[in-house]
């Protein structure tokens, strides 16, 4: 069934993302077209809108397996208002009017993902939830939305996740040249582009956590002064510590074949604290603590590089983006493991690193207007392509 909902070619789509972290919505106003049977992008304008911290106190808090129905299901509304905000105020700072915008593809909020299957009344069951009401964005701003992209991929046996492989390669790959495009966000994920490969080429998977863990601790040592490890300075001081570097690596989610995908439920609050407690009982300095968090974060990227990716692969390229891009520890740390690559980052190719997830959406949001697939069953475990992401329309 042919489907092209987009009545404008150039299309201006903003796309919305706010990932594990979340510390910001990044807002990324893309202008997308086609020339010659490919997609053609233009990055118009990128901004982060960080959240209200008690929005995101209430974010965070929503992320437990017992949080309350009635909470979560008016903070989906509520963060609603906050992506519309951010569309608009990306909108006016590119110079484009609300009424000039195709569609506004919003990621959401995850607040808890299960690509492994749990038993409900006897039938093994998936799912996943991103709130922000897509429905709330569409009245505020008077725009289509499109939203909600993880869960056709999961009907039709996928995990949802990754879903930027598609947009990595349309904006990475390369003829001749093997690259890693590695994202490190709350979590880390990296997409494997083989040199002169096709869509169907690509491997992608999460590595494991990004700035989740060090971002938790960072806040908990500090008392809440320190959202994050500012350039890495409190780890910088201190030394990893390798028995309980060992204990981490031994989580079973590293050990995991591909495709993998993994968030809070994993690696979120309960982790953090517990890790906290045992470098207490130790003792281990803070210091030393974060520098046990980074380090686990380095070598679980490199360790699924050498050990997940087909035998014989030579990564020429690894593209960092994500925060964790802008932490001269860790990436140092990236570049003494992942030698003899080149370390580079999103900002190289003309996308500032915290902008390549929320153009990644603008992007698939544009292939569901014209009804096309964008899914990557190599990446996703899926059975098939499928159209992802729902459409809902502004009122009368």
């Amino acid at each position: 069934m042919k489907v092209d909902l987009l009545s404008s070619k150039p299309a201006v789509i903003i796309g919305l993302m706010s990932g594990t972290s979340a510390d910001a919505i990044d807002a990324a106003v893309m202008t997308i077209w086609e020339e010659d049977f490919r997609l053609v992008w233009r990055l118009l304008h990128h901004q982060a809108v960080p959240w209200q911290p008690g929005l995101r106190a209430e974010i965070l808090d929503a992320c437990r397996a017992d949080a309350p129905l009635q909470r979560i299901t008016a903070l989906s509304f509520r963060l609603a208002e906050e992506f519309a905000r951010a569309a608009a105020l990306a909108a006016k700072s590119a110079g484009v009017p609300l009424s000039n915008v195709a569609a506004i593809a919003s990621h959401g909020q995850t607040i808890w993902h299960q690509p492994t299957p749990i038993t409900i009344a006897g039938l093994e069951t998936t799912g996943t939830l991103q709130i922000g009401e897509p429905g709330v964005i569409a009245a505020r701003t008077g725009c289509v939305v499109v939203a909600d992209f993880r869960t056709a991929d999961m009907a039709v046996g996928g995990q949802g996740a990754p879903l930027v492989p598609f947009a990595d390669h349309l904006l990475f790959a390369h003829p001749s040249e093997a690259r890693a495009v590695q994202n490190i966000g709350g979590i880390a994920n990296v997409t494997l582009l083989p040199a002169g490969g096709a869509l169907t080429d690509v491997l992608a998977f999460d590595t494991g956590p990004g700035n989740m863990i060090m971002d938790a601790l960072a806040q908990r040592i500090t008392g809440g002064r320190l959202q994050y490890d500012e350039e890495g300075a409190i780890a910088a001081s201190g030394r990893p510590d390798e028995a309980l570097l060992a204990e981490m690596l031994a989580h079973p989610f590293f050990a995991l074949p591909p495709p993998k995908s993994t968030g809070r439920e994993d690696f979120g609050e309960a982790y953090s604290d517990a890790l906290y407690r045992k470098a207490q009982s130790i003792p281990l300095s803070n210091a030393d603590l974060l520098a046990t968090a980074t380090t686990l974060t380095v070598e679980t990227i490199a360790r699924a590089y050498q050990s997940l990716l087909p035998d014989g692969t030579r990564i020429d390229t690894v593209i960092l983006g994500g925060g964790g891009a802008s932490n001269p520890v860790l990436v140092t740390g990236l570049r003494e493991r992942l030698a003899p690559a080149r370390i580079v980052t999103t900002a190289e190719f003309g996308m500032p690193n915290a902008a390549k997830e929320a153009a990644a959406f603008a992007l698939l949001a544009y292939c569901t207007l014209r009804g096309r697939p964008s899914n990557v069953p190599s990446a996703t475990g899926a059975s098939r392509q499928a159209i992802l992401g729902k459409i809902s329309l502004p009122p009368l």
